[in-house]
């Protein structure tokens, strides 16, 4: 998710995996209802400093160094891919915003080794740099994936860094796609250990545990022995960055992209010997200690290599934070449904769910990036244009007279019994005739993932004139072959803008 990171049919999904989701949801004991739905019970969970168990930094350092790519199930491959192809595209949207322009000249100067490029760029900057800088690109447009059980965007940090570090050391595509799955267990493992207080609090989730599954996957890269991933975890440890006052600005998609370089910095530097405590995660003044007062060390340790967290990660159809999805698929529904012009708008009244208001309750954004942040605006949006991508999100919609108009008449009331991946809407037209539309599951939830063809779709827009269209559609043919590549780093030559 995101603007909240609380986050978040077309049949054509022969070649999804065949695991099924629900079921693996429900054996997590995630409510299927929400990511939140459990919110209720936060009262009864264990507050203060957790027992210290032993080991589970190196429980985790022993599974990630010898974890191959042989062993990971076919399910987990093709949705590892998806989670690529996905990642790729939003860097490739978000590459000439003017967030990444403004990250890209303050840092040009002060960049190393021309190592590593940036998606639909052609500027070459040292892979440190290289990864924060397609970490920021992947996180401007909130269009990233999410891990919906910790609101995490998983593959910012993780692909951001080993990619750039592909471009300096050759790698294979299975040793990349291993990897990332990989960083992704070990990010939302330990995401899943801390949520929701550590979020509660105030920490950008997706920036505090994604360093950790940056330095796991890097360092598996790097072919770091146990010993030696243990430091590199603990390095992580002592770099969470990130927090949730920082949404609606450029601050936000720095998180993940210095979680990409972070992480990255620890591999290198545990490569060469450089020495952490052994029990940086769990230890009485470890990470888990320090920034949450929830700890489920079994989250991180239980059922590694059998239970895959990679299998629950979602993609966005609308770019924004997924407690705004529901209402966005209300609105274009009723939009496009209905016939209805926003000019015969009386007032949409909506059932919400309290995050919705505290994370999304900015009444008048002045910027795209605030608009990501205002239910008004995504519901006015997605009435007056019919749509909830990139170009919604933009200063020109959110400065648009007939959205501003109509966010006015948009009124949100928290409701009980109404959960985070939901939405009641009644639109009360000015003839008085009422319609209503109730969301369950948003198109992009767990329930209704968005298929092959539509994650394509996506990123055929997100690239669009940012490449040309044969270009775009190379990239997007390497990132569904990324397993068989000799060379990861081809899909980064490949995205890069052309002289």
């Amino acid at each position: 998710m995101s603007a909240t990171d609380k986050s978040t049919t077309d049949k054509s999904t022969t070649d999804r995996p065949t695991i099924g989701r629900r079921a693996l949801l429900g054996a997590a004991g995630l409510a299927l209802a929400g990511p939140v739905a459990a919110a209720p019970a936060r009262a009864a969970e264990r507050q203060g400093p957790a027992p210290a168990p032993k080991d589970v930094t190196r429980t985790l350092a022993r599974y990630v160094t010898g974890a191959r790519y042989e062993d990971l199930p076919e399910a987990v491959r093709k949705e590892a891919t998806r989670t690529f192809l996905n990642w790729v595209g939003v860097a490739i949207g978000g590459s000439h915003h003017e967030t990444l322009d403004v990250a890209v000249s303050a840092l040009q100067p002060f960049s190393g080794p021309p190592q590593a490029g940036l998606f639909g760029r052609g500027e070459r900057f040292d892979i440190m740099k290289a990864a924060f800088l397609n970490g920021v690109s992947s996180h401007i447009f909130d269009f990233d994936d999410t891990h919906l059980k910790t609101v995490i965007h998983p593959a910012g940090p993780v692909a951001s860094a080993i990619l750039a570090y592909a471009e300096m050391q050759p790698v294979s595509g299975r040793d990349f796609l291993n990897a990332l799955v990989l960083g992704i267990e070990t990010e939302c493992r330990i995401g899943n250990a801390v949520y929701p207080n550590h979020y509660d609090v105030g920490w950008h989730i997706t920036g505090t545990a994604g360093v950790f599954g940056a330095a796991a996957a890097a360092g598996k890269l790097m072919g770091l022995t146990e010993q030696q991933m243990v430091w590199a975890l603990g390095l992580a440890a002592s770099q969470p960055v990130g927090l949730r006052e920082s949404f609606g600005s450029m601050n936000k998609s720095f998180n993940p992209g210095r979680a990409a370089s972070n992480g990255l910095f620890a591999a290198i530097l545990a490569a060469k010997g450089y020495t952490s405590s052994d029990g940086m995660i769990e230890a009485k003044r470890g990470w888990a200690n320090t920034v949450s007062t929830k700890q489920d060390y079994r989250e991180i340790t239980e059922g590694l290599g059998t239970r895959y967290e990679t299998l629950l990660n979602t993609y966005k159809p609308f770019a924004c934070g997924i407690v705004m999805h529901p209402a966005i698929d209300a609105a274009i529904q009723v939009r496009d449904g209905d016939r209805v012009k926003p000019e015969d708008v009386a007032r949409i009244d909506l059932k919400v769910h309290p995050l919705v208001l505290e994370l999304t309750g900015k009444t008048a954004p002045r910027t795209g990036l605030e608009g990501k942040f205002s239910i008004y605006h995504a519901v006015a949006v997605a009435l007056v244009e019919g749509a909830g991508g990139e170009k919604q999100f933009s200063d020109r919609a959110v400065n648009d007279p007939r959205v501003v108009a109509l966010r006015q008449k948009v009124v949100p009331v928290v409701t009980p019994g109404i959960e985070a991946a939901q939405v009641d809407m009644t639109v009360v037209l000015n003839d008085g005739r009422t319609i209503n539309r109730r969301i369950a599951h948003a198109i992009g939830s767990v329930e209704k993932p968005m298929t092959d063809a539509m994650l394509e779709r996506k990123f055929a827009d997100l690239a669009d004139g940012v490449l040309p269209g044969p270009q775009a559609a190379q990239v997007m043919r390497l990132c569904w072959g990324i397993a068989d590549l000799k060379d990861a780093a081809e899909v980064t030559r490949a995205g890069t803008a052309r002289a």
